[in-house]
């Protein structure tokens, strides 16, 4: 008997290649897509053997086409951290916009059902705390994130166009802060900066006060959470992230005392835009379902930071770790 197909855009990503792995082992054929602008084989090496898997090296901004019945789409495919987003806006606002057109297409035309990666980042700075799936959100449109923000929540309508005019079975996950093995270590965010920081040497770096406060999922709870949203039948967003709320000072202190490092905590200015409160409310996730957290953060990190040590000295001093020249257009 065939085994169903799944196209995973976005797939030789860190979120994306960790949604490969589950896919396999749950019995799929998986088809992975990817530009490799922010992607890395090395993430999906270990899958090439695999008959099950295929990978086609392509922009999903740019028309998509997969032979074959098609029954699942996971859509993937964007940068995801700031400073990917800050180099490559206009890319950014393509994947999120022409990329999730041609996608939403493919789906209508095979009749898939299509899952769209969105992201905490629709409710901006928010004003409503914890983060309820209701609140609209507080979003700079011509901020420096704007770029990123903003083509989340146009996928976001655009997906929910497609679902009510043209029924197409689609699904909405918005994920929030999520780590674990094959972050890219100097991508801008958080966690990798700190740990890369603590393997350097250097002094860990705080914006602001640290006052501002984030909420970490291992990644193997959030693969879990989107496998249980794909096989849902809830078509409206979804938070799935781990509720427990922790400021960036006592993250960065917990960085400190896991990795051992002696240096010391030093403050920069507080990016524009930059959320001050970060925290899921993960009631619908639960009660829809039947998903919550269960990787600790200090198991989490943990297995994270083992991951990290295995980076060569080249891949921890690597400051830029992708040549954009070629997506400047």
């Amino acid at each position: 008997m065939a085994k169903p197909r799944i196209l995973i855009t976005g797939g030789a990503g860190f979120l994306g290649s960790h949604l490969c792995d589950r896919f396999i082992k749950e019995g799929f054929h998986v088809i992975a897509m990817d530009n490799l602008i922010t992607g890395e084989l090395k993430n999906i090496q270990h899958l090439f053997p695999n008959e099950n898997f295929e990978f086609h090296h392509h922009d999903v901004s740019k028309f998509v086409h997969v032979a074959g019945d098609l029954p699942y789409i996971l859509h993937f495919a964007s940068p995801a951290s700031p400073i990917d987003y800050l180099k490559i806006p206009i890319q950014t606002l393509k994947v999120g916009s022409l990329g999730t057109h041609n996608l939403l297409g493919l789906a209508r035309a095979k009749k898939s059902r299509i899952l769209v990666a969105s992201t905490s980042e629709v409710y901006g700075d928010p004003s409503v705390h914890p983060q309820p799936e209701e609140y609209y959100g507080n979003v700079n449109p011509v901020g420096p994130r704007g770029v990123y923000d903003e083509a989340k929540r146009f996928q976001e309508a655009m997906t929910m166009a497609y679902h009510t005019y043209h029924q197409v079975e689609t699904r909405i996950i918005r994920i929030f802060n999520t780590y674990g093995p094959r972050m890219r270590l100097n991508d801008g965010r958080v966690l990798p900066a700190f740990i890369g920081q603590a393997l350097r040497g250097e002094d860990l770096t705080v914006f602001g006060d640290g006052a501002q406060t984030r909420s970490f999922c291992y990644v193997d709870d959030l693969v879990e959470g989107i496998y249980r949203l794909l096989m849902s039948d809830y078509v409206y967003p979804v938070n799935i992230g781990n509720p427990d709320e922790i400021t960036i000072l006592d993250f960065a202190k917990e960085i400190i005392k896991l990795t051992g490092t002696t240096q010391k905590i030093i403050y920069k200015p507080f990016p524009k835009d930059d959320p001050k409160q970060r925290q899921p409310d993960i009631t619908k996730a639960k009660s829809i379902l039947g998903w919550s957290p269960t990787v600790s953060r200090a198991e989490g990190l943990k297995i994270t930071y083992d991951y990290f040590k295995t980076l060569t000295k080249e891949e921890l001093y690597q400051r830029d770790h992708k040549n954009f020249d070629a997506y400047t257009r």
